[in-house]
């Protein structure tokens, strides 16, 4: 029997076949690379959202904190000792230092209007020549800018010390406000009085000071001796009233009030601080450090820190005047990503309204509340009537991403008059290209109202 073999052809694909498997092949992985980048643009997107809510609430408290304690002073809010007015009825006049001391403004930091400076429209008072109280715009100060240094009100932050305003790594971030707060540091000092604690000596006949010695507490984590140096400002305060006066101060820890012409106001009983009657809870306190200065503005830093661009803005808190070989002097930056930072300030009338003004509106004027005990000047004097701050904010996510869409990239921030999310370089007051920042981020406002605890009408 012959056996049959069969052959069969065989046969591969053709070149149309093979284009064919190719292009669904690249439909296909397009599909999956046009869902991936889909997916990790929105990933990215949504994370950057995240951590900017994060970090906008961080700011928002961080700024609500220190504004929480402007003018604020040991043991009392700006309510004295009641005196009596018209008719026999006393009334609370409004409580400020009084100063026995010619160079005040020297032991403050990031004061921007010397004595007899004109500022604003208006002039300041020339160097006191007797004792005074201190005046309500070195409590409290905020500067309005636009996009120069020029155009900042009521003066430009730069004669503190701050960086001036521009594009360039290190600037002042361009069309960003200033605000300038001081309260006595309520951790600090050395309480008066009590089994083992310091001491006053007084003159028999007078009642004045002659010396305070300093024992500090260790359990009440009192600072040492060392902490007041020679030829600072002493500040003794109670909760009624306070006085500063220039002193020396010995290793110690001795501190002995300097009564002359120079760095006082000369010889007398009314040149001369006197022990407080009667005393309740005396402390004293070092002026150069413990009545503290704080400052916030932005600055441009670089986002990926090679001091390259892209740009942002960070937040910077500074604290006496930011150098640290000065008493508590420090500048820190606590957020990034800010670009905008504005402030309104509430006012109370006599009908108990509120209006909410600009630092160029409060500095300018003399409508003031109950006016302080040897008071030497109105101007200024509205910034001790402030109960409230508005706080606006402009953050954004600090990395560009260039495929966002128009719509992402639109934002309201209510200082420029915005109800509607509109784009970057729309109408506004100020715009990111203005101050050296790229469109393509994701922007978001936000706003607190801090209600000052330390105001009393």
């Amino acid at each position: 029997m012959r056996e049959r073999i069969c052959f069969h052809r065989q046969r591969g694909v053709t070149l149309i076949e093979l284009m064919v498997a190719m292009v669904l092949g690249l439909i296909v992985a397009g599909g999956i690379v046009t869902i991936f980048i889909s997916t990790s643009s929105s990933n990215r997107t949504q994370t950057q959202l995240a951590r900017l809510q994060e970090e906008g609430r961080f700011a928002i408290s961080r700024l609500s904190n220190d504004l929480h304690m402007a003018n604020g002073q040991y043991c009392t809010g700006t309510g004295g000792v009641a005196q009596a007015g018209t008719g026999g009825v006393y009334l609370d006049h409004l409580r400020s230092p009084k100063v026995y001391a010619r160079n005040l403004t020297g032991a403050l930091s990031d004061v921007t209007t010397a004595w007899g400076a004109s500022s604003g429209g208006h002039a300041y008072p020339p160097a006191p020549s007797t004792p005074y109280s201190m005046p309500s715009f070195l409590f409290m100060r905020g500067y309005d800018c636009g996009l120069t240094d020029a155009t900042c009100s009521p003066a430009n932050p730069a004669a503190a010390g701050l960086p001036s305003m521009g594009k360039t790594l290190g600037a002042r971030v361009s069309g960003t406000d200033v605000i300038t707060v001081r309260y006595v540091n309520p951790s600090s000092g050395w309480a008066i009085g009590g089994p083992g604690a310091s001491k006053i000596a007084t003159s028999s006949s007078m009642g004045t000071i002659n010396s305070i010695t300093l024992i500090p507490d260790s359990s009440a984590d009192e600072p040492p001796v060392t902490n007041f140096a020679n030829g600072d400002l002493a500040m003794l305060a109670d909760c009624s009233n306070a006085q500063i006066f220039p002193a020396t101060a010995s290793a110690t820890g001795v501190i002995v009030p300097v009564i002359n012409s120079t760095d006082g106001f000369g010889t007398g009983s009314s040149n001369t601080p006197a022990a407080q009657q009667p005393e309740s809870a005396p402390k004293l306190f070092d002026v150069n450090r413990d009545l503290q200065t704080v400052t916030y503005y932005l600055k441009v830093v670089s986002v990926n820190n090679d001091n390259a661009a892209p740009f942002t803005g960070a937040l910077m808190r500074r604290i006496n005047g930011g150098d640290p070989t000065k008493k508590g002097g420090s500048e820190d930056e606590l957020v990034r990503g800010i670009e905008r930072l504005d402030f309104k300030y509430g006012v109370q009338d006599s009908s108990g309204n509120t209006s909410f003004l600009t630092a160029s509106q409060i500095d300018a004027s003399t409508n003031c509340p109950p006016a302080e005990i040897n008071a030497i000047t109105a101007v200024g004097c509205l910034w001790r009537g402030v109960t409230s701050i508005e706080v606006s904010i402009l953050m954004d996510g600090q990395v560009p991403l260039y495929t966002l869409a128009a719509d992402d990239m639109m934002y309201a921030y209510s200082i420029d008059g915005n109800t509607v999310a509109v784009a970057p370089e729309s109408t506004r007051q100020v715009t990111p290209n203005q101050q050296g920042f790229v469109d393509q981020m994701l922007r978001r406002e936000f706003t607190v109202l801090v209600a000052l605890r330390n105001y009393n009408p």
